[in-house]
């Protein structure tokens, strides 16, 4: 069976394209995400799954659960984004959501010539270093950078970065683990 990245990226293509096209990239990745976000909770997916439940009564509560949470176009008032989950419930796709969410992002990221980055570190970063490390990200990707900061006291001191796919690890404890090796062959 197909993983859900690989079910997910033409779903992503799809609502990426009617979000281009319509000039409205911001209020689809804003609605992807909160829907993505709700249904990274289990209790949702199996909600869901439940096989009492209709597709009309699925669409009913994912329009609802949406709406509350201010996922405007998949809320039931956007008839592009209520044809989006109708099709997503038909083919049973609904638990791809996160996924199809990361997809959408890393497609618009690619037109705004942007790339998000996530800076693990075991102490508190601060703006001066964020800059610095926003500033050598530009200039290595060639690309605004947007940076989130997580803190991982298990990495001893340094930082790990994640820019899509480029994992950067200058971690204290990727250095220790690069010096016992060394010693041990």
């Amino acid at each position: 069976m197909a993983d859900n990245n690989t079910i997910a990226r033409p779903y992503a293509q799809a609502a990426f394209e009617i979000a281009h096209e319509s000039g409205e990239l911001a209020a689809w990745s804003e609605s992807l995400g909160i829907a993505g976000e709700l249904l990274a909770d289990g209790q949702v997916a199996d909600y869901l799954s439940d096989p009492a439940l209709n597709d009309e009564r699925r669409l009913e509560f994912l329009t609802g659960l949406f709406s509350s949470a201010g996922a405007k176009l998949l809320s039931g008032g956007d008839r592009r984004g209520t044809n989006f989950l109708k099709l997503l419930l038909e083919y049973g796709r609904t638990a791809v959501l996160p996924e199809i969410a990361e997809h959408f992002e890393a497609l618009k990221a690619n037109i705004e010539n942007s790339v998000d980055v996530t800076v693990t570190s075991a102490t508190p970063i601060s703006a001066a270093q964020q800059q610095a490390i926003a500033t050598a990200l530009e200039a290595r990707f060639g690309r605004s950078v947007t940076i989130e900061t997580q803190l991982d006291e298990n990495l001893i001191g340094g930082a790990v970065i994640r820019a899509g796919d480029v994992v950067i690890d200058g971690s204290l404890r990727n250095r220790l683990d690069g010096l016992t090796n060394a010693l041990i062959n």
